[in-house]
């Protein structure tokens, strides 16, 4: 076993604070990786303080890890000791079912398991990167590419991902006109993206003082939701709606914005459910669809897609002992746009 050290949440809503455990030995197909990099993730919050329910404790947050490779077991083809590598929101599927066969295993029909707050096949509860190190199958790492700085490629593993795969999946592109619905970790990055991909990008807010980061990541226009004429002015505008909000909001009033068949895609994830009306979806032949981050090989595509747009994340580094007044910053939303723990300073 390899000790480890890290911050965790001891119980539900406690305080991230130093912890110890042990992470398994490398096997043939694991690789070692020295973490020097994760992001903070509003899910860990959620998560930490078990606010969508299931959560396991002790828990050491984290599903943004990008590190070096320390270590290779005897079978590991993919990677070699010294590369840069990243880690995800999880770390196996079950890899026999069709959608790990097609290289989907966010839908994995067993279920993902996930980075941290998971139980493996052994029945330890995985942990995730707030720590020095994590062992993991080669399968379930990525490779980050030399051009992407560690630090701001950390969010890429799930703010990153979270965004580029509907964006794929659906088909947002040139001549397309897209709403970023709220523009904080996962909405940045959307912005980006998008712009990257060629389409035409409205940006939603409560906060007026968005409005010149959502100009300078490349959003063509501004709106405030926080105006009611919004909702009027902007209906049947627009062909898809990324809503990225993390917090309760009146699904419905989005909805009307949309074209006919025009497609709402939800990867916020509020802690508490929202009333559908049934009509605006009805009469204008709209739909609401989820998405969930992506597979191994779409993942690897979305960073080498950033790699050559020379897109990357904006960061806050913060060092680990500063956990606690992040997470709260997060809540107020105060970050621009995702804060990344620099594990140098957990040694």
């Amino acid at each position: 076993m390899l000790h480890t050290t890290g911050f965790a949440a001891l119980t539900a809503k406690a305080a991230l604070q130093p912890f110890s455990f042990e992470r398994r030995d490398v096997g043939a197909h694991d690789v070692l990786i020295k973490i020097t990099h994760c992001g903070i993730c509003h899910s860990d919050i959620h998560q930490a303080r078990d606010e969508w329910g299931g959560s396991l404790f002790p828990m050491v947050p984290g599903h943004e890890i990008v590190g070096t490779i320390a270590q290779a077991g005897k079978a590991v083809k993919q990677f070699r000791i010294g590369e840069t590598a990243g880690v995800g929101c999880f770390v196996d599927s079950c890899r026999t079912c069709a959608a790990c066969r097609e290289g989907s295993e966010q839908y994995c029909e067993a279920g993902m398991l996930l980075t941290y707050s998971g139980r493996d096949k052994n029945g330890q509860v995985t942990q995730g990167g707030y720590s020095t190190q994590i062992v993991v199958d080669e399968n379930y790492v990525l490779r980050i590419p030399k051009t992407l700085s560690p630090a701001r490629a950390a969010p890429l593993l799930c703010a990153g991902i979270t965004t580029y795969s509907p964006l794929r999946h659906w088909g947002v592109g040139k001549y397309h006109k897209l709403a970023v619905a709220g523009l904080g970790g996962l909405g940045h990055m959307a912005v980006k993206i998008a712009k990257a991909m060629g389409t035409e990008v409205t940006v939603l807010s409560t906060s007026e003082r968005k409005r010149k980061d959502a100009e300078r990541l490349g959003a063509r226009d501004f709106a405030l939701t926080s105006q009611p004429d919004t909702f009027t002015r902007l209906q049947r505008n627009f062909d898809f709606i990324l809503d990225t909000i993390s917090a309760p909001h009146n699904y419905n009033a989005y909805v009307n914005l949309l074209k006919t068949d025009g497609t709402m895609i939800l990867v916020g994830a509020p802690d508490k459910p929202t009333p559908l009306e049934p009509f605006p979806l009805i009469m204008h032949r709209r739909r609401i669809a989820g998405s969930v981050i992506g597979g191994i090989r779409e993942t690897q595509e979305m960073l080498d897609f950033c790699a050559e747009h020379q897109i990357e994340s904006d960061i806050e580094v913060i060092p680990i002992q500063q956990v606690n007044e992040a997470y709260e910053r997060v809540l107020k939303g105060d970050v621009r746009f995702r804060f990344v723990i620099d594990l140098a300073s957990l040694s």
